[in-house]
């Protein structure tokens, strides 16, 4: 039957299994038959063969039965009648980048895919972007998800989509097909027997398969090991098969008989427990059974493609996978899926979650139906996410997101489910192994297990994340029910973890306390969401009150252990139960209190506030546990409980942080605040020193001698006086008083930028959650923003009108702001010439039902505690006050009066009941102590200078004493002035004092500046010689005289005489560079750089001229790689420079990961002054002083024209040995030399002036070889050899490129050539061309002749030479620099050393200067052929030259000012680099004209012309030597190179060369991350996370830090941006990681660092890996300084100098980036 079956083709299959009686017996038996046969065959098929056979033998045969035709004919027509789908529905990878928005999102779960948000008006908003954990999937189409705008472009409905159903027949073809496939889908999925199939699918095969599962408990590393010992794999099969595993979750790892994959099983086991405790999961799977398991899956993904044909095709699925099963005591198909996912592999979870949300969740009603069945069996799926080791991002628990998050299905789910109560028992079922007594207690907890716990809160924010805006009876009651059993929660939580004091010794093992805290930061948001909810009903608002009041009497922890006893203060008696917190145990725990106080202040709002005020409360007993917690804060702060350790600290800390207290400290003074409004004041008062163990103290009836007792007693005081100042004003709480939470922000936004300017992200993490939200509307009013500069970011500062509502005792401060603030607000407003007075800011009234808490401020006991305190410091009784204690009793005296000031202002002086200003003066002024007239005796104390202004501004206040400086003239109400007036003596009084002080800080300001600027002339009379030999250009540009501008030729300038004087960094002793002493040094770094390439990614080989290549004689016109030499000018003796480079490397080696910073081994180190990173030194040579004589110089001129010099040259070259004994002497040579090379001649060039060489020390010619060997070494990568004949051209290379990378640098940054180089490139660019120019002294005569030989014989056919490049393959820079620094070398006789004049040397350089200038002149026409032809008009002299010679060498009848305006642009970098060498090598100093950006292009190429000897019109040039030049023309323009280049055969390089710049970059990040989302690594099939890198030197995309990217390197392993590196930057890089918005900086294999993107959202500020998710701009200028510090060669100094400040502990493998 099978065979019959295989011979018929798809259509005939499906008809017969139509046909049939029993469709789903006829589909499983083919399946049966066919499915093993593909995933079951010995030999291992590619994917590619296996998908094709799956698609073509059992994926087609189905869709033939789905469509009833033809499939792609079905597709057709279902494709006509249906439309798009309303909703997205993109399912996220991890890593993927979505976006949300803060305007329109219902809530911060809301999320669009980057395709979605191009398209949607979001993207004009305040949007945030972040990197997606995975699982999630787009909302875009949702309308719950989204105020406006909840559709892009694409999923715009515009016409209903229900025109989508399907016809009848192919839906009920559709149901009958998914109601085979889907059980059997289901039914592999959920398989547990291994060797067994269903009765129909039943094989007799005996081939078995031995599968490994994937684990969080093994590494990668102990599973190819584990693979390499047990299956007999080698390291990159084992290194495939764990990546499969890691990716889909479990691989076949063997296949064979029953009995060899038993061998292989026990073999795994063993080996794996032996590296770890736990063995690897490895199972034995019968072939068959594997077949169907592996095309179950496939047929997940075949679901997903049929489903999105059509709306249609979901919903049959939908149905079917939801349909009751017909045995009751089974789930139906979806359910059953969800159960088993925590058994099923992570590849399988995927494929059933994908399903999920393109079925279930993209359908309103199958996704309410779905929600049921997740909320019904929510609780088994929690314990077996609980008992799983998988992440949460591939567990079915984590789609509550998509269920819980929407609001109308929240609101189903309470009515119908009760979900809170679900959510609440499931959590307290999985805690009740931690609960004793009622309460938890977390001793030996499981962390792992107890943060999975964790994560179901985030359900029930989920679920209370919309609050409703109309209650039904039935939510009402069902929301009530589950507040009951949140309250059961919270009662467990109540006085959890008690601590008691430790006396004695110091507590043994530290008590676990980050399990409850954890718990308090889970239950933080969800405590603020249970009160919006109760809030937003007064019914429900009231009986949550009394629920919650219920439940905390029902609480018996920390009992009174004592009956209530008497106390007596001042007349008053209060009746309670006595209390310790040192002595007694005490918890900080107090959900429960915190809810009341809470809700209380609710009611305040709501209608329900009246009923609960007509109810009686014990506030004294509420205050009763918040009261504990505080003076537990204080006691700790005390240091009276420093032998309980360090957990208490934390927990203290953590109670008064931002991310505790909202709900937990601010909630305790809230409830203290509460009973203060209903107790009476004097009872309020004596709780709290009875509660900080003080009252004895202020009764009078205990002391002590013991210091540290007295320490505590006065830091308790303090604490306690603070605290009252709390509860006195502290009033911006909504409910408490009239303020909304936008008052409530702006205060928060203003302490805290009363600290100091800040950044948005600083102020974000001061801030609690709920306050951030709030943050963007109210920014603005209360400060100012600056923007940044090209470092730093963007900084708030308070606005100045705001500064008046600083409180300096406000209550969110820690002690380390308090003391910031305050002493930055005492700067201010000295600085503002205002007294150090910080005075309590007036506070908003209170509601009508806290009103009464101010009455604690003129109560008898609180004048009584003021006077006691003042008493202290007035009668000097030192261990009995501090400066503390004085400074909160003053700001309390100050909130006060003000409080009193604003009642008397509001109302009549017979309705104010407030008379502290009264008891102040009256209490005590029998014996002199009333609390003003303490305030005069301490006003003047030394001690107390610091309170001085404050004290002198109390005692000047309207309400002070009369008898004092104030007296109460008159109160009424509608006097605009207020109703207290000043006397006038006291003002005039005060005035004259702050006049008398600024005069004398204005005298004393001129003092010191007098003083300054005696110093000043002072120290410039000392140091003149210093400033006289300051190497400013601008300095230089006005000594120098008009007739000396010139540097080349017999009009060159004279070198002035300077004497220099340096100071060695390291011994701090000075001395004079000279040629004969010790050698000074100069530190460096040599690195090869490609950042004037004009051919990217093509690096020279680095071999032998004469071996096939021309680089380093010759650098190519595309200046593929050079060698740059830069230095940071510190200057160091050669001695001391050798001493700290071997301390250096002794000490490093044996530092911590320093290899990272420094290579030893190619000699770096920091430089000792400013951490710049170097490779050498450069020693320093000065100038030899030359007075030029002119009348020599003309005399000379009139013999020695370019013919004559090129004949005595020719013959020189002809007659040494070196030159002539391996070559050949060209004919060309012979005729120029007009065939006279006789002796005579050989030795007529010495008859032109001759003189001896130069002398240096032994010091700086040992110098010059270390610079030259790491020159040498470094440029062409190779070992160290000063002998090597490329030595000297590595040096001269060193220069030309060099110079050529300065030029740049100022040509990009429209800088003049002088005068604008900074200091240390100055002198660093002086000493690389004078130790360049010395390399001759040093190396082999015969070498350097023989390298000079080579390089004219571009110029003049001197030797015939094969490999000598044409003009269009050479850059002419470096031909020159090394031209003329060996030429000298030709003087050079056997028995005498001898070197030319200056006058032969002004002779030489002129001419070959002028032979290069024209050769250029030529390339630079040869590379340009587009020239327009000529046009009437009259034309200058110098176009008619350019014309002439271009129809010379190429075509007639062009346009002559068109080419010499080419011409002119193109020679212009290599005259700017001509003048910066020749300035260097001569120290002739320049025209003024050079020195200013102001003058025009044609002034500029003037002064250049002039100052090197050219004329003006360069073609001018040709027709001076027109005789000498014709040949050569002619020689040069017939070398084959040109021909084939001509031919556009080769690429030529065209002038000026292109400048090289950073990639252009988009303005907006977003488009960045689109262009990522939407890349493809090119190696890589899968649809895993890949890391999108930018290389922002070329624009290629890489993807980094990924093993499908590998590639060898120097026969190592390195990831895409290392290889790409040492191709396109020569190891130098610098990447974008797009995803994590941050740059990477590289300079080797081993090294790099990160570096801030330039990208800046709206307040200034970097967001690496998008923690913030702002949108994000380019920022133009921090590009720049990118773009500066790759062209400034400071990669490698900014990447050291970042290693060298962060402290690495564990080195990062720069090499797989």
């Amino acid at each position: 039957m099978a065979e019959g079956k295989e011979s018929l083709d798809a259509l005939d299959l499906s008809e017969q299994w139509l046909e049939a009686s029993d469709s789903r017996a006829e589909v499983l038996q083919y399946l049966k038959e066919q499915v093993p046969q593909i995933f079951c065959l010995k030999k291992e098929l590619s994917p590619q063969e296996e998908e094709e056979l799956t698609q073509s033998q059992l994926l087609h045969p189905l869709e033939c039965f789905l469509f009833g035709e033809d499939p792609q004919q079905g597709l057709e027509k279902l494709k006509q009648g249906s439309t798009s789908s309303q909703l997205c529905g993109r399912v996220f990878k991890e890593g993927e980048t979505v976006y949300s928005c803060r305007d329109c999102a219902i809530d911060p779960t809301c999320v669009l895919c980057m395709d979605c948000f191009q398209d949607s008006v979001h993207k004009s908003h305040r949007y945030k972007m972040h990197a997606s954990a995975g699982g999630g999937f787009c909302d875009c189409g949702d309308v719950e998800a989204w105020k406006i705008g909840p559709y892009c472009s694409k999923h715009d409905p515009g016409a209903p989509t229900d025109e989508c159903m399907l016809e009848p027949e192919l839906y009920e073809r559709t149901e009958k097909l998914f109601r085979i496939l889907l059980p059997y889908f289901t039914d592999f999925l959920v398989w547990e027997q291994n060797f067994e199939l269903p009765a129909e699918l039943q094989r007799t095969d005996n081939a078995h398969y031995c599968v490994l599962y994937n684990d969080e408990h093994h590494s990668y590393d102990q599973v190819i090991y584990t693979l390499q010992r047990s299956v007999n794999c080698d390291q990159a099969e084992a290194q495939t098969h764990t990546a499969l595993i890691d990716k889909e979750g479990r691989r076949a790892v063997k296949r064979g008989t029953l009995s060899s994959c038993q061998i292989a099983h026990d073999l795994i086991k063993s080996n794996s427990e032996h590296i770890s405790l736990q063995p690897l999961r490895v199972e034995i799977i019968h072939a068959a059974v594997m077949a169907h398991q592996t095309f179950a899956l496939r047929l997940g993904a075949w679901f997903q493609k049929i489903i999105s044909y059509s709306a249609g095709f979901r919903q049959a699925f939908c149905q079917v996978a939801l349909e009751p099963n017909t045995d009751r005591d089974r789930p139906c198909l979806i359910s059953r899926l969800m159960l088993h996912d925590a058994m099923m592999y992570k590849g399988a979870r995927k494929i059933v979650h994908e399903l999920i949300f393109c079925t279930m969740l993209m359908e309103t009603e199958f996704k309410r139906l779905f929600a049921i069945q997740f909320t019904k069996h929510y609780k088994r799926l929690q314990k077996d996410f609980i008992n799983d080791d998988h992440e949460r991002s591939i567990s079915i628990t984590a789609l509550s997101v998509q269920i819980f998050t929407v609001p109308t299905l929240a609101r189903q789910l309470i009515e119908e489910g009760n979900v809170i109560k679900v959510i609440v028992d499931t959590v307290l079922d999985l805690m009740r192994e931690h609960l004793k007594d009622n309460q938890f207690v977390f001793l030996g907890y499981n962390s792992e297990k107890f943060s999975r716990i964790q994560v179901i809160f985030h359900d029930l924010r989920y679920i209370l994340i919309s609050k409703p805006s109309v209650w039904t009876e039935e939510l009402r009651r069902q929301f009530l029910e589950g507040f009951r059993v949140f309250l059961g929660f919270l009662k467990c939580m109540q006085g959890m973890e008690e601590v008691k004091r430790q006396f004695g010794q110091h507590i043994v093992v530290e008590p676990e306390w980050e399990a409850g805290f954890s718990l308090q930061i889970q239950l933080r948001h969800i405590l603020a969401m249970f009160q919006d909810w109760c809030s937003s009903d007064d019914e429900i608002l009231l009986l949550a009150f009394k629920e919650c009041h219920k439940v905390l009497m029902q609480c018996n922890n920390q009992p009174f252990h004592r009956e209530a006893t008497d106390y007596y203060m001042c007349k008053h008696i209060l009746h309670v139960r006595p209390y310790k917190v040192s002595q007694e145990p005490v918890s900080i725990h107090l959900p429960i209190s915190r809810l009341l106080a809470g809700i209380r202040a609710n009611t305040q709002c709501q209608q329900s506030g009246v009923c609960l005020l007509q109810v009686s409360y014990d506030y004294a007993q509420l205050a009763e546990y918040p009261l504990r917690s505080v003076v537990l804060a204080a006691q700790v702060s005390a240091e009276m409980w420093r032998r309980n350790g360090l957990s208490l600290v934390s927990q203290v800390y953590y109670y008064q942080d931002v991310k505790c207290r909202e709900e937990m400290y601010d909630k305790d003074i809230l409830m203290l605040q509460i009973a203060a409004s209903k107790m009476h004041p004097n009872d309020f008062l004596m709780l709290i020193l009875l509660r900080f163990e003080l009252f004895d103290y202020f009764n009078g009836s205990c002391s002590s001698k013991d210091q540290d007792e007295l320490v505590q007693w006065n830091r308790l005081i303090e604490e306690m006086l603070y605290l009252l100042i709390v509860i006195t004003g502290e009033r911006y709480v909504p409910g408490l008083s009239q303020v909304t939470k936008e008052d409530v922000t702006m205060r928060e936004v203003i302490h805290l930028l009363c600290i100091e300017p800040m950044a948005h992200s600083s102020l974000v993490k001061g801030l609690p959650d709920n306050v951030r939200r709030s943050l963007e509307s109210v920014i603005t009013k209360v400060a100012t923003f600056k923007k940044p500069g090209v470092s730093g970011h963007g900084l708030y500062e308070v606005k100045k009108e705001r500064l008046v509502e600083f409180n300096p005792f406000f209550y969110h401060y820690s002690r380390s702001q308090h003391s910031k603030a305050e002493e930055s607000q005492k700067k201010r407003r000295t600085h503002e010439g205002n007294d150090k007075a910080l005075r309590p800011p007036v506070p908003p009234a209170f509601c009508p039902a806290f009103s009464s808490i101010v009455r604690v401020l003129c109560c008898d006991i609180i004048i009584h505690i003021l006077r006691l305190v003042l008493e202290g410091a007035a009668e000097d009784r030192a261990t009995h006050w501090t400066e503390g204690m004085i400074q909160r009793a003053l700001h309390l005296i100050g909130q006060a009066l003000i409080e009193e000031k604003t009642q008397l202002e509001d109302s009549t002086v017979d309705e104010v009941t407030f008379d502290f200003s009264l008891k102040a003066r009256r209490i005590g002024s029998e014996q002199g102590c009333s609390v003003f007239l303490l305030l005069s005796k301490i006003k003047g104390l030394p001690s107390l200078e610091a309170q001085k202004d404050m004290v002198k501004w109390l005692l000047q206040t309207p309400l002070c004493l009369n008898n004092c400086t104030v007296c109460l003239l008159h109160i009424d109400k509608s006097s605009s002035l207020g109703c207290f007036w000043f006397v006038q003596s006291a003002q005039d009084k005060e005035k004259a004092e702050r006049k008398r002080k600024a005069e004398a800080a204005k005298l004393h300001r001129q003092k010191i500046m007098a003083q300054m600027s005696a110093m000043q002339k002072n120290f410039i009379e000392s140091n003149k010689m210093l400033y006289d030999n300051m190497p400013e250009s601008g300095m230089q540009a006005e000594t120098f005289q008009k007739h000396h501008v010139r540097s080349v030729g017999p009009h060159r300038g004279s070198t002035p005489a300077e004497r220099e004087v340096l100071t060695c960094i390291l011994c701090q002793e000075e001395q004079e560079v000279v040629a004969r002493g010790p050698a000074m040094v100069l530190t460096a770094c040599v690195q090869r750089s490609t950042v004037l390439t004009q051919c990217r990614g093509k690096l020279p080989t680095n071999r032998a001229a004469g071996t096939g290549t021309l680089y380093p004689l010759f650098m190519p016109p595309e200046l593929t790689m050079g060698t740059h030499t830069g230095s940071c000018g510190h200057v160091m003796h050669a001695t001391c420079w050798q001493k700290y480079f071997e301390a250096v490397q002794n000490t490093t080696r044996n530092r911590l990961h320093a290899e990272l910073i420094i290579d030893l081994e190619n000699g770096e180190y920091l430089c000792p002054l400013c951490k710049s990173l170097c490779n050498t030194v450069v020693p320093l040579i000065p100038l030899e002083p030359l007075t030029f004589n002119y009348e020599n110089a003309e005399i000379i001129g009139q013999h020695l024209t370019l013919p004559r010099w090129i004949q005595i040259l020719s013959a020189r070259i002809k007659g040494l040995k070196s030159v002539t004994q391996d070559n050949d002497i060209s004919d060309d040579f012979l005729s120029l030399c007009h065939g006279d090379c006789n002796t005579e001649n050989f030795r007529s060039i010495l008859s032109y002036g001759v003189q001896e060489p130069r002398r240096f020390s032994d010091s700086i010619v040992e110098m010059l070889v270390v610079c030259a060997t790491t020159v040498h070494r470094v440029g062409l990568q190779t070992a160290p050899n000063e002998l090597c004949p490329r030595v000297p051209l590595m040096a001269w290379n060193t220069c030309a490129f060099t110079i050529q990378a300065i030029e740049n640098i100022l040509q990009e940054e429209n800088k003049p050539l002088f005068g604008s180089l900074q200091n240390r490139q100055l002198v660093g660019l002086k000493a690389i061309v004078q130790f360049s120019a010395s390399q001759r002294l040093k190396s082999s005569h015969a070498v350097i002749q023989r390298h000079f030989t080579d390089m004219l014989g571009v110029l003049i056919p001197v030797m015939s030479r094969k490999n000598t490049p044409s003009i269009l393959e050479v850059d002419f820079v470096h031909l020159l620099v090394g031209l003329v620094l060996s030429v000298p070398s030709l003087y050079q006789e056997e028995t005498v050393d001898l070197q030319p004049s200056a006058v032969s040397s002004a002779y030489n350089h002129l001419h070959m200067l002028h032979l290069v200038t024209m050769a250029h002149v030529l390339q630079v026409l040869l590379s340009c052929t587009d020239f327009p032809s000529v046009m009437g008009g009259e034309e200058t002299e110098e176009a008619r030259a350019a014309a002439e010679l271009y129809a010379t060498v190429l075509i007639p009848d062009v346009s002559g000012s068109s080419v010499a305006e080419r011409v002119k642009r193109g020679i212009e970098p290599f005259l700017r680099c001509t003048a910066l060498f020749f300035n260097c090598l001569t120290g002739v100093h320049p025209p003024e004209e050079l020195f200013h950006t102001s003058v025009t292009s044609q002034g500029q190429m003037e002064a250049l012309c002039s100052y090197l000897s050219l004329p003006c019109n360069v073609f001018q040039l040709f027709q001076d030597h027109r005789d000498t030049v014709t040949p050569l023309l002619q020689r040069w323009c017939g070398n084959p190179a040109i021909t084939k280049a001509l031919n556009s055969k080769t690429q030529i390089v065209r002038y000026p060369r292109r400048r090289n710049r950073l990639i252009d970059l988009p303005e907006d990040y977003s488009a960045l991350l689109n262009q990522a989302s939407h890349f493809q690594c090119p190696k890589s099939t899968d649809d895993e996370r890949k890391h999108p890198t930018l290389c922002l030197f070329c624009g290629a995309m890489l993807c980094s830090q990924s093993s499908c990217c590998l590639s060898q390197l120097d026969g190592e392993d390195v990831g895409a941006c290392t290889a790409h590196a040492a191709t396109c930057g020569a190891g130098v890089g610098m990447f974008l990681r797009i995803r994590e918005c941050e740059i990477v900086l590289m300079a080797s294999k081993t090294r790099g660092s990160t570096y801030p993107a330039p990208y800046l959202d709206d307040y200034g500020e970097t967001d690496p890996h998008l923690g913030r998710g702002n949108p994000l701009h380019l920022c133009p200028e921090r590009y720049r300084k990118l773009n500066q510090l790759w062209q400034q060669h400071c990669i490698l100094e900014e990447i050291a100098r970042s290693l060298e400040v962060v402290n690495v502990m564990f080195a990062f493998e720069w090499q797989m980036l």
